[in-house]
């Protein structure tokens, strides 16, 4: 039997970094910026200082909803090779201490943020963690080849919670972002689902690449853009809109809408000769959508005292 010395031990000793993977560390920049922008764009202003923990709440809750959700799939994750690095599957963490930094960041993040803003957007992160750690990871995404679908609207309540913490309600503005993420979630998975190739079946994840074939899905692709563009340009016509967030839109869903109608055209023997160049092209356009949408609306916020943004 090989003697493991005390360095080798220590070798496989978790790091800050592998902790900090199990928050999702990039997905959690997608949460902080759009509920930054619900924030920045609602028509009651937080104190600088209440802002700022309100969105460090909702980090963190997003963080524990990752870890929650790497506890539960470490199984899957450990199939796919786009995930088998992560620090569960890779031995660097383990499973059970996972799922307690999942709680303890869900408990802090949700009370924290009802003491700093109010308790009506702690609730709505409450909510948020529960749909996305046991209704999507538990439920969804082993079940039906519609959990992008359904558990979309996990990652569509950051902007809703941003706008809630700043005013202790909801709107139709609000909902309008809401609606945003949420449809053009679909398309952005099912653009990476195209050329990840086996991975989903392998794991045994039911996407729908693996339960309704590519054809499908190049279907599926389309038909949720082309439901995307509406709801991404009503915004401009709000009160959180304008000429500004009008044209960088009309811009973005233009190309958005001919990257998913050239993934339409295609077929797998094309796709396969250029090694799925266009759905990785589509993909990559899908990452900077979001960023930009919201970026244009907290650009017209920050322009109308001067008379320049908004309508």
């Amino acid at each position: 039997m090989t003697e493991i010395s005390a360095d080798d031990t220590r070798l496989h000793e978790p790091g800050m970094g592998d902790y900090f993977a199990l928050l999702k560390p990039r997905v959690m920049s997608l949460v902080v910026f759009t509920a930054l922008a619900g924030l920045v764009v609602a028509p009651v202003s937080m104190h600088p200082i209440e802002a700022a923990i309100a969105i460090l709440c909702i980090a963190v809750g997003a963080g524990a909803s990752g870890a929650l959700n790497m506890w539960w799939d470490a199984d899957i994750d450990a199939r796919m090779r786009r995930t088998a690095k992560r620090p569960i599957p890779s031995g660097r963490v383990e499973a059970g201490e996972a799922l307690a930094i999942g709680l303890a960041l869900s408990g802090f993040s949700v009370v924290m943020l009802g003491l700093a803003a109010n308790w009506l957007a702690a609730a709505i992160l409450a909510f948020t963690i529960f749909f996305y750690a046991v209704v999507y990871s538990m439920w969804l995404k082993r079940s039906t080849p519609q959990n992008i679908v359904i558990g979309g609207a996990a990652g569509a309540f950051p902007p809703l919670l941003g706008w809630v913490c700043a005013t202790g309600s909801m709107a139709p503005e609000a909902w309008l972002m809401f609606g945003l993420i949420f449809m053009w979630t679909p398309p952005h998975f099912w653009a990476l689902a195209l050329f990840v190739k086996s991975d989903y079946g392998d794991a045994g994840v039911p996407m729908l690449t693996e339960t309704n074939g590519r054809r499908s899905t190049r279907n599926h692709v389309l038909g949720y853009t082309l439901a995307l563009v509406p709801v991404a340009l009503a915004i401009g016509f709000t009160s959180i809109g304008g000429p500004l967030y009008l044209a960088v839109s009309a811009i973005l869903n233009i190309r958005f809408l001919k990257g998913a109608w050239d993934i339409w055209r295609r077929d797998e023997g094309q796709a396969e000769a250029d090694n799925y160049e266009t759905e990785k092209a589509v993909f990559r356009q899908s990452l900077y959508y979001l960023f930009l949408h919201f970026g244009a609306l907290m650009l017209e916020t920050s322009l109308a005292p001067f008379g320049l943004g908004g309508w």
